[in-house]
């Protein structure tokens, strides 16, 4: 009887793993003809393209405390804090409700907050127009040469 069993489940399993799979379903077409929905695709995107989301700015608290680079914050410089970019990178970040844009240093890693794509420090902050608001919604680009900038020569020169 146990043969018997073993057996039926065996052939069960062979042939369980020789059916071909289903099919990948399509997605629905929609034929709505609305011509002002336009899905940005990531392939059509610029190659410096970053990506988009929420930006917040720090300052006030943090100024003259040390980055994750090593170098002292200063709230009044054009720097910012990103995950991923390396230090010194230079990155636009345009403001897409009003349309402002200023360039940013990468000095520091952040934003710990769920949602935000960037840090930024309060003088890029007042050039974007977020300072009120304290947030805004922004696109991230390389800047144009892809350049890395050099860390300030006060931070790693040593005093006479």
């Amino acid at each position: 009887m146990r043969g018997r069993t073993a057996l039926l489940l065996l052939g069960m399993g062979f042939f369980a793993g020789c059916a071909s799979r289903a099919a990948k379903p399509q997605p629905p077409e929609t034929s709505s003809g609305e011509e002002g929905t336009k899905v940005t695709r990531r392939e059509k995107m610029p190659r410096n393209y970053l990506g988009e989301g929420v930006a917040s700015f720090y300052g006030p608290g943090l100024h003259g405390r040390s980055t994750a680079s090593g170098e002292k914050f200063n709230q009044n410089a054009l720097t910012a804090a990103h995950r991923t970019e390396r230090f010194g990178s230079c990155v636009k970040v345009m403001n897409m409700e009003n349309g402002r844009q200023v360039e940013v240093r990468v000095n520091d890693r952040g934003p710990f907050v769920d949602g935000r794509i960037i840090d930024v420090s309060k003088a890029a902050a007042k050039q974007l127009g977020m300072l009120d608001k304290g947030l805004a919604r922004v696109r991230l680009y390389r800047c144009g040469s892809d350049r890395v900038s050099q860390v300030p020569v006060e931070f790693w020169a040593v005093p006479a």
